[in-house]
């Protein structure tokens, strides 16, 4: 048994061991508190394998080419990160690459860390404080503002040259999507319950 606050009413209650496929509702408004679903951590762990797969291509192959007459520009996300700093603006190229790059990577990775034990029924060192920690990483995790940037110039620049969007722009859409499905398919009381679980 353990103590759960219900979201809707604040009722702190004692929950006991939920069967696979049923769910506890709380006892005083009766809203679901929780729900055991049958191997719960596959289907997260298949769309985070999946995100991990988009983030190297979306940093791997070409973002947008430029045709203009005869010439052909490729650019890529860290060429863009690379030429901010290059034109002066260095503390806007760390803050595209923390939003772009860093914060993305660090949160698949911190994602990875607490589903793949928890799935294998073990823990991996610190692994509670990490999942923890992701609540904080979240907000700066703004890979769809960026793109909305993106859109933006794309059709403000269609009229000086021919824009042909990359690999790249369809695998980063691809990652916004899978790690918002991602993050909606898991279940945080899941994996707090293995707090207390026998390693």
């Amino acid at each position: 048994m353990h103590l759960m606050a219900c979201h809707e009413c604040d009722f702190l209650q004692k929950i006991p061991p939920v069967p696979e496929g049923s769910a506890a509702l709380c006892a005083r408004c009766g809203s679901l508190l929780l729900r055991n679903k049958p191997k719960s951590f596959q289907r997260p762990l298949a769309l985070l394998m999946a995100g991990a797969i988009l983030f190297v291509m979306f940093n791997a192959f070409p973002f947008l080419t430029f045709k203009k007459g005869g010439l052909v520009h490729e650019t890529y996300v860290a060429t863009g990160i690379r030429d901010l700093a290059d034109q002066g603006m260095p503390h806007l190229a760390a803050l595209v690459a923390f939003n772009l790059l860093i914060a993305p990577g660090l949160h698949l990775l911190a994602f990875l860390y607490v589903l793949v034990p928890v799935s294998l029924n073990r823990r991996a060192p610190g692994m509670f404080r990490v999942f923890r920690y992701l609540r904080l990483l979240q907000p700066w995790h703004m890979v769809e503002i960026f793109m909305l940037g993106v859109l933006v110039s794309m059709v403000k620049l269609a009229k000086m040259a021919q824009i042909i969007p990359g690999v790249a722009v369809y695998s980063l859409t691809a990652f916004i999507f899978v790690m918002a499905a991602a993050s909606a398919a898991i279940d945080p009381h899941e994996v707090w319950e293995r707090w207390e679980a026998p390693r």
